[in-house]
C-alpha cells in the first residue's frame, strides 16, 4: 500500500499546514471540548478509521481529535479539486496516511479510495458515499469487521438512503448530515458564505446589479441566495419542490423554471444534488458571458459533456476559470468587453470545472461552523463504536442520531463562545407536558 500523497511535500508546505490548522483549532472550540474527553476515555482504542473527506484544515482537526480518542486513521481526498495541499503535508509528517493532491486525476482519486480501503477500516467516515460504494461493490470481504460509518453530505446520505431501499447497504450508516447542528449551520451559513468567496475569488466579479440564479432552495440554496441577495444582486430560484418553491417566493425572490431563467441570468449557481439541472437546453439560451458555478457534491450538475460538444474553442482564462465558445445563429448585441467579438458566437465561463466552487477555488466553510459538522462526526463514531462493541446491536440501515447528540453538540458550542441561554423553571416544564391547563 503506498504509504504517503504521491506529489512531493516540502517542510515550507508543512509548515504553512501546521500554522492553518493551529488557526483552525483557535476557531473550533467545540471540538476541542471532545478532543479533550477522547483523550481522557480513549473510545476508539484498538480500531481504524478510514476517510474520504475534503482534505482541509478543518478536517485536519477532526483526524486529530480520532487520534486523540485512541484511532488509527487513513484519509483520502473525497473531491479531485477540494485537497489543501499543505494540509496533506502537516498530516503526511504527522505519519497518518494521506492520500490526496490538488487537482487529482480520476485515476488518482479512487486509487486513494483504495488505499484507504486496503487499510482495513472497523468506521468509515465518508462525503459522498465514494467509499461506502467502492467497499460495497468491490471489497465486501471486508464487510463483517467493519462497525458502521458515517455521511457527511447531503449527496451522501441519499445514495445511502436508495442502497438502504434496494437491501444493498450491508453496515449500519449515521447521516451526520441530518444533524439540526450540521445541517442548518453547515449547509446555510457554511455553503451560503464560501460559495461566493469561490465565485469571487475565481472571477473577481462585482454582485451588486447581476441577475443570481440560483438552482434549488434547500438549506445550501437559500444561503447562497441570501448572500447573493446581501450584496446587491437580483436573485431567480429555480425549484422542483413546491414548498421550497413557495418559500423562495415568500422569502422576496423571483421564481421561475430553469428554461425561463437561462436568458436572463449573470451568474448560475447550483445546489441541488441532482443531475442536469443545467442541461443543453438551457446554456443554448444563455447569454454571453454567462457564469456557470456548481455547490454541489459532484461536477454532474451542470451538463459539462453537452458543453463539451456545443463549445468550438476552449480555454482557461484565469485560474478555475474556463472560457467555452459556442456557435450562435442568433447576432448577439453589444458583446461584453473581453468577451468573444464574433457577434456569430457567445462564451460561456464554467468555474471549478463544474465542481465544489467553494473548495476548488477557495478554503470550504469556515472553521467555526465546520467545527459543529465535526462534532457530528467524531460523536457518531463514538455512537458507532460504543453500539457495536462489544456485541453489534445496530442493523444495516441509516441512521440519525439522537436528538440529545445535537442538544450536546449546541451545547458545547455555546459555552465554547461564551453564550447562555434560559432554562424552565419547574412550572414551565409542567406546563409544557400537561394538557388541562387552557385559556
Amino acid at each position: 500500500m503506498q504509504k504517503s500523497s504521491p506529489i512531493k511535500l516540502s517542510p515550507a508546505q508543512a509548515l504553512q499546514g501546521t500554522r492553518n490548522v493551529q488557526l483552525a483549532e483557535s476557531n473550533m472550540a467545540p471540538l476541542m471540548r471532545i478532543r479533550e474527553r477522547f483523550t481522557k476515555e480513549k473510545p476508539f482504542k484498538n480500531l481504524r478509521i478510514g476517510m474520504a473527506l475534503h482534505v482541509t484544515k478543518e478536517t485536519a482537526v477532526l483526524v486529530e481529535t480520532l487520534v486523540a480518542g485512541g484511532a488509527k486513521v487513513a484519509i483520502a481526498s473525497c473531491n479531485p479539486l477540494s485537497t489543501q495541499d499543505d494540509v496533506v503535508a502537516y498530516l503526511t509528517k504527522k505519519g497518518i496516511a494521506t492520500y490526496a493532491y490538488k487537482g487529482e486525476s480520476t485515476k488518482d482519486y479512487y486509487r486513494f479510495i483504495k488505499n484507504v480501503i486496503e487499510f482495513k477500516p472497523h468506521i468509515t467516515i465518508d462525503d459522498g458515499c465514494d467509499l461506502v460504494y467502492e467497499i460495497h461493490q468491490h471489497n465486501a470481504e471486508l464487510i463483517p469487521q467493519i462497525l458502521g460509518g458515517c455521511e457527511e453530505t447531503t449527496t451522501g446520505v441519499v445514495r445511502l438512503k436508495a442502497m438502504e431501499k434496494d437491501g444493498a447497504l450491508k453496515y449500519p450508516v449515521v447521516a451526520v448530515n441530518d444533524n439540526k447542528t450540521k445541517h442548518l449551520f453547515d449547509n446555510y451559513y457554511g455553503t451560503g458564505q464560501s460559495t461566493w468567496d469561490g465565485i469571487i475569488r475565481a472571477t473577481n466579479l462585482l454582485i451588486a446589479g447581476k441577475t443570481v440564479v440560483v438552482a434549488g432552495y434547500g438549506s445550501c440554496g437559500r444561503g447562497v441566495a441570501l448572500r447573493a441577495q446581501g450584496m446587491g444582486a437580483h436573485v431567480i430560484v429555480t425549484e422542483v419542490d413546491a414548498v421550497r418553491a413557495l418559500q423562495a417566493h415568500m422569502d422576496g425572490y423571483m421564481v421561475m423554471p430553469m428554461n425561463q431563467a437561462a436568458p436572463l441570468g449573470d451568474v448560475f449557481i447550483t445546489v441541488t444534488g441532482d443531475k442536469h439541472v443545467i442541461d443543453e437546453q438551457h446554456m443554448k439560451k444563455m447569454k454571453s458571458g454567462a457564469i456557470l458555478a456548481n455547490s454541489g457534491h459532484f461536477n454532474s450538475e451542470i451538463n459539462l459533456d453537452a458543453l463539451e460538444k456545443m463549445a468550438t474553442a476552449k480555454k482557461e482564462i484565469r485560474p478555475f476559470m474556463t472560457e467555452y465558445t459556442i456557435s450562435n445563429s442568433k447576432k448577439l448585441p453589444n458583446p461584453k468587453e473581453g468577451a468573444n467579438l464574433n457577434k456569430s458566437a457567445k462564451v460561456l465561463y464554467v468555474l471549478g470545472e463544474g465542481r465544489l466552487i467553494n473548495l476548488a477555488a477557495a478554503e470550504g466553510h469556515p472553521s467555526e461552523v465546520m467545527a459543529l459538522s465535526f462534532c457530528g462526526q467524531a460523536l457518531a463514531a463514538e455512537w458507532i463504536a460504543k453500539n457495536q462493541i462489544p456485541k453489534r446491536t445496530l442493523s444495516n440501515a441509516v441512521y440519525t442520531l439522537p436528538d440529545s447528540v445535537d442538544v450536546t453538540i449546541a451545547k458545547t458550542a455555546l459555552t465554547a463562545f461564551g453564550v447562555s441561554i434560559d432554562t424552565l423553571t419547574a412550572e414551565q416544564k409542567a406546563y409544557l407536558s400537561g394538557w388541562k391547563e387552557g385559556t
